[in-house]
């Protein structure tokens, strides 16, 4: 059985002593399953957040093909608890000789919203387009350039601008839509916005899904429509839907709905 399957049956009977205990144990998988609960049930206590920055320099713990799962777990897990302490540690995770790690910490710095993660981010666009190829043999480019632009939108990082859009051109569809993601949180130019709602109507039914999801995030009140049209799941719908419904776009002050609130809010009705 694989660490993620053992760890998501292990994990869920573990108590909260259990798992903090396990952070710290010899044992990796016990360590790795511990950092899975963690981040699920979002545990964010002062020796879990030291616990889980331990364990992103944890090198025992490997794949046949010299993977760092435990590194893993701990990067995503550190996004999940919001807790700043960990954002100098997970930019030196960037520099990971593992994939998976340096994806995982550019997703997490993205969370946590502090502007020292943007010249880390930003390194890892080196070369542009014409250096984000597939490496040899492996499922995945150079580097994790979807999660790394998207934590690039997210941060605001205004000066990673032409960096970014040169993106959009790039001929793998979940970077580029991830560019054009970024490109409308860095400008608020509704025909970056437009091109997400176009790829909503795409035969790629994934693809479609993800983008859902990226509308829904960015706040894009426009895809709204389109969104309830999307040939996809109503329970996905839904979702990016509700996202969208509490976008400071359509709820400024957390509480009152826009008139586009209401609409959209009669669009979640309609999917019911």
């Amino acid at each position: 059985m694989s660490h993620a399957a053992e760890g998501e049956i292990s994990a869920k009977s573990l108590t909260l002593e259990e798992a903090i205990a396990n952070l710290r144990s010899d044992d990796p998988s016990l360590r790795y399953y511990a950092a899975w609960w963690v981040g699920r049930f979002r545990v964010s206590q002062p020796d879990v957040i030291v616990a889980l920055i331990e364990s992103l320099t944890y090198e025992a713990d490997r794949t046949e093909a010299g993977g760092l799962p435990l590194q893993r777990n701990a990067a995503r897990a550190l996004g999940k608890l919001a807790d700043r302490a960990a954002v100098l540690p997970l930019i030196r995770s960037l520099s990971s000789p593992d994939y998976y790690v340096r994806e995982a910490a550019a997703q997490s710095l993205g969370m946590l919203g502090d502007d020292r993660a943007v010249p880390g981010l930003w390194a890892l666009l080196d070369g542009g387009v014409a250096a984000a190829v597939e490496v040899p043999g492996q499922p995945h480019l150079v580097q994790p350039y979807d999660a790394v632009l998207e934590a690039l939108g997210n941060l605001v990082a205004t000066e990673a601008i032409g960096a970014i859009e040169a993106f959009t051109a790039h001929p793998l569809a979940k970077v580029q839509y991830a560019a054009v993601r970024a490109m409308y949180q860095l400008t608020g130019n509704g025909a970056w916005g437009d091109r997400l709602v176009t790829a909503l109507q795409g035969p790629d039914l994934q693809l479609r899904r993800a983008v859902m999801g990226d509308v829904g995030a960015i706040g894009y009140l426009a895809g709204a429509g389109a969104i309830a049209q999307t040939q996809a799941e109503n329970s996905l719908k839904l979702i990016a839907l509700k996202n969208l419904i509490e976008h400071p776009n359509a709820t400024p002050d957390g509480t009152t709905l826009t008139d586009d609130g209401r609409r959209i809010l009669a669009l979640m009705d309609g999917l019911l």
